[in-house]
């Protein structure tokens, strides 16, 4: 095969790896951007509660402030793995 026809296979290739990555990398922003805004709905909740927990600590109940607790150890868990994600 000549050095040109080789050169314009592997272009080829190279263009077809290039347009498939571009691609996963476009669903890819979308996915995280969904999961972004997931969280951040979850987020405002959370800030809600734990304003409600504050104006009312001395009458919170024990379940009102371990369900608080669980939510923000849920949305600290997922808020560092998405990070992680983005290294």
């Amino acid at each position: 095969m000549k050095l040109q026809e080789e050169l314009k296979k592997v272009n080829e290739k190279i263009k077809q790896y290039r347009d498939e990555a571009k691609v996963q990398l476009h669903l890819a922003q979308e996915d995280i951007k969904d999961e972004w805004d997931d969280l951040e709905e979850e987020w405002d909740q959370f800030k809600h509660r734990v304003d409600e927990l504050l104006h009312d600590a001395n009458d919170a109940t024990k379940e009102a402030r371990e369900s608080a607790h669980k939510l923000a150890t849920n949305l600290q868990d997922r808020y560092q793995k998405l990070r992680d994600r983005l290294k």
